[in-house]
């Protein structure tokens, strides 16, 4: 392939593994019911924590996916992604033991984990405590490192083009996208699978995080916790899971017979440099990495009919987001759908970029936008149409989906109704 050129690139695969479906599909119907993942945490005892309640992957039996002996050298995190990877591929169509040695070339994994093997760190730090150095396994490290998702993924299946993990917060699973979409587009390769994994529900997780105060503490009502946009909001929930999409070069895709949800159409990155958790508060640097995404689809803000917001239901982010996009839209903000996902997911992490491209990519095909639930009080500073409480149908040509990241990275994906 040419690299004086850049390509068209489509998604012809998709697998989700999230608190509220463990399939694309099932992801959707959740989505569409305004399902909420939280519930009382069942994998600790959370008697000592301020927040005992997530969104855990509820139903996953990782023997589904693979053999047990593989399962146990790799963290929660690396074997969600293996799975979904599984079910990414099956849905594009690719059979990987059929590939030829040139076609195994063509593909690539860029997948990624916002914090890699948390799971697997905590408990050899308690092996260690209770027996010293000797205790320490040999696959302590490759199933701590974040990017060991991809070496697995690529191992299993015999993908052979580039792999690497991009890490950046919550915004990793759209880095990674975004380094796909360009690696297509450049003539690197022919497909990237690509997309997030995260495994965080665990004792240093709820630790870490109520002791940033970032989680809601509502235990009482885990079910209505995650409630972005509500003047009562006062922190995230934690969620778990993998998100992944099969990426293609469209010439490629077409030559296969493949079939084509959407095609992406750009990304926007940029910095806050602003402070290592808050957001800017201006949202000055979502602003721009919508305007860099739009610029780079070739489109005016006025095409885009739905916007998956980052939208993690934190009194400071929310307000920011809705900021950023009323600079870049203008009187348009108050006449495209937007909606959190994350009132019914949870906030995924380092997976979050990826099953939120997944629920932008099927408002598309469906012609439907997924709806922000929890909402009861109103807050005068977020005043857009956040599709509260029930989905809307209408027609989605163009959907932008954010993810934003702790130390200020910022990203923005554009995805497009496919033509010719």
């Amino acid at each position: 392939m040419s690299s004086n050129q850049k390509h068209r690139v489509v998604i012809t695969g998709m697998g989700a593994l999230t608190p509220i479906g463990l399939s694309a599909e099932s992801y959707w119907e959740g989505l569409m019911a305004g399902t909420s993942g939280a519930a009382p945490i069942t994998y600790f005892d959370t008697e000592p924590f301020a927040t005992k309640f997530a969104c855990e992957l509820k139903g996953f039996d990782v023997v589904d996916y693979m053999d047990r002996k593989v399962a146990r050298r790799m963290d929660p995190f690396a074997q969600y992604a293996l799975a979904v990877a599984g079910l990414t591929l099956k849905d594009a169509g690719i059979d990987h033991e059929s590939l030829s040695s040139d076609e195994q070339e063509d593909i690539g994994v860029i997948f990624g984990s916002g914090i890699g093997g948390m799971q697997v760190f905590l408990k050899t730090s308690k092996d260690y405590l209770q027996g010293g150095p000797r205790r320490i396994s040999p696959f302590f490290v490759p199933m701590l490192i974040p990017d060991i998702a991809a070496g697995q993924i690529s191992i299993k299946y015999g993908l052979r083009g580039p792999n690497y993990s991009a890490v950046s917060a919550c915004a990793t699973g759209n880095n990674n996208i975004g380094d796909a979409f360009m690696a297509i587009q450049l003539g690197h390769c022919k497909a990237v699978l690509s997309g997030g994994s995260e495994a965080a529900v665990s004792e240093m997780g709820i630790g870490g995080f109520n002791a940033l105060k970032a989680l809601s503490t509502r235990n009482d009502e885990p079910a209505t916790a995650s409630r972005p946009f509500d003047s009562t909001r006062e922190g995230f929930v934690l969620g778990e899971g993998a998100g992944a999409i099969y990426l293609e070069e469209l010439e490629h895709a077409k030559a296969r017979g493949a079939r084509i949800y959407a095609e992406i159409v750009g990304i926007g990155m940029s910095g806050d440099a602003h402070h290592i958790t808050a957001p800017d508060p201006e949202g000055r640097g979502a602003r721009s990495a919508m305007r860099a995404s739009l610029r780079d689809a070739n489109l005016q803000p006025s095409d885009v009919d739905y916007l998956n917001m980052h939208g993690t239901s934190t009194p400071l982010g929310d307000i920011a987001e809705t900021k950023a996009i009323k600079m870049v839209f203008g009187d348009h903000a108050y006449k495209m759908n937007l909606s959190s996902t994350k009132s019914m997911t949870g906030h995924l992490l380092g997976a979050a970029g990826a099953v939120e491209a997944i629920a932008s990519i099927l408002a598309i095909v469906n012609n439907r936008v997924p709806p922000t639930i929890n909402f009861v009080n109103p807050d005068p500073e977020c005043d857009l149409n956040y599709t509260f409480n029930t989905p809307q149908d209408r027609e989605v040509k163009v959907a932008v989906s954010n993810a934003f990241g702790f130390g200020g990275h910022n990203t923005s994906v554009v995805f497009q109704e496919y033509s010719e």
